[in-house]
C-alpha cells in the first residue's frame, strides 16, 4: 500500500504544472470569439451611424456603446477561453489547494495572453487606427497640414500649390508695372493698364497669390495693398483710395473665414487627440478585466475538473 501511494506521488509530482494543450485550446477559444464580437459589434454600431445630423446615435453615445460592447467582449471571449483551459488542464494529483488555486490562476490569465497576442495580430490594422488617430491629429497641428487644407477647400488650390505659394508670389513680383502718380491721385481711366500684357484671368491670378501669401501673416504690406488696389481700379474704374477700402474690407473678411476654418481644423484635431487617447485607456482596462475574467473562469473550470 505504502509502495503504491509512493509510486503515485512521485507520478503526479512528475506531471508538469503547465498544461499547455489546455492553454492553447483555450486562447483559440477566446480568439475566435473575441473576433465574431468584434465584427458584430462593428456591424452594429455602422447600423445606428449616420450621416444626416437629425439621424443616428451621437458621437458621444456611439462611445459610450463602443466601450461597453468592447468590454462585454473580452468579459466573455476571456471567460470562455480561461474555462476551457482550466476544464481541459491535467488532473494535478497530491497537490495542495494554494498551489492547484495558483497553477489554474496561472493557466487562465496564459490562455488570455495568447489569445491576446493573436487577436492584435490579426486586427492589427484596426487597433493602430485607434491608438494611432490622436498622434496623426496632433502632428497635423503641428505641421500646419490643417491650416493649408483650410486654404485649399476655400480657394481651390491643389496641396502642392499651397506648398509653392509664397514661392509664385515672389516670382509674381517680378513682373509687376511700376504706379503713375496719376493712378494714385485720381480715378484710372480705361486705357490705363498696370500690364498691357496681362489678362484678367492672369491679374486674378496674381491677387490671390498676393492675398494668400499673406493670410497667414496678417495685414496686407502697404507695397502688395497698393499693387492690388490699382488692379482693382482698373478693372472697376474706382478710384485708388476707393479700391484699397474695397481690398482691405475684402481681405478682412477672407481672414475671417481663413483664421475660423484654422480655429475648427485644430479644434477638431485636438477632439480627435482626446477621443484617441480616451480609447486607449478604455482599451487597457477592458484588457485587465478580460485578464481578471481569464483567471477566475480557470479555476472555476479547475475547480470542476477536480470533482
Amino acid at each position: 500500500m505504502r509502495a503504491n501511494a509512493d509510486a503515485a506521488k512521485s507520478a503526479g509530482l512528475q506531471l508538469s504544472a503547465v498544461s499547455w494543450a489546455a492553454i492553447l485550446a483555450g486562447a483559440a477559444t477566446a480568439t475566435v470569439m473575441s473576433i465574431l464580437l468584434l465584427i458584430l459589434g462593428t456591424g452594429l454600431g455602422l447600423s445606428v451611424v449616420s450621416p444626416w445630423s437629425a439621424k443616428g446615435i451621437s458621437a458621444i453615445s456611439l462611445g459610450i456603446t463602443a466601450i461597453v460592447w468592447l468590454t462585454l467582449t473580452q468579459l466573455i471571449s476571456s471567460g470562455l477561453g480561461g474555462y476551457i483551459a482550466g476544464r481541459l488542464r491535467t488532473r494535478w494529483t497530491h497537490v495542495d489547494k494554494a498551489e492547484t488555486y495558483f497553477r489554474d490562476t496561472a493557466h487562465g490569465f496564459l490562455s488570455w495572453a495568447v489569445s491576446t497576442l493573436v487577436t492584435a495580430t490579426v486586427l492589427a490594422s484596426f487597433v493602430s487606427s485607434i491608438t494611432g488617430a490622436g498622434t496623426q491629429a496632433a502632428a497635423t497641428v503641428i505641421s500646419g497640414a490643417s491650416i493649408a487644407g483650410a486654404t485649399v477647400a476655400h480657394v481651390g488650390l491643389t496641396r502642392s500649390d499651397a506648398d509653392n505659394l509664397q514661392n509664385v508670389y515672389f516670382l509674381d513680383s517680378l513682373f509687376r508695372m511700376p504706379s503713375s502718380a496719376s493712378s494714385v491721385n485720381g480715378p484710372r481711366t480705361g486705357g490705363e493698364r498696370l500690364n498691357p500684357e496681362s489678362s484678367a484671368s492672369e491679374q486674378q491670378s496674381e491677387v490671390m497669390h498676393i492675398m494668400l501669401n499673406s493670410l497667414r501673416t496678417g495685414p496686407l504690406p502697404p507695397d502688395d495693398l497698393s499693387h492690388v488696389a490699382q488692379i482693382v481700379a482698373q478693372r472697376t474704374g474706382l478710384t485708388q483710395q476707393e479700391a484699397q477700402q474695397r481690398v482691405t474690407d475684402v481681405y478682412g473678411r477672407m481672414q475671417a473665414r481663413f483664421i475660423a476654418a484654422q480655429t475648427t481644423a485644430i479644434q477638431a484635431a485636438e477632439q480627435a487627440r482626446k477621443a484617441s487617447t480616451y480609447a486607449a485607456l478604455w482599451m487597457v482596462v477592458s484588457m485587465l478585466v478580460g485578464a481578471f475574467m481569464a483567471s477566475w473562469a480557470a479555476i472555476f473550470g479547475g475547480r470542476q475538473r477536480d470533482l
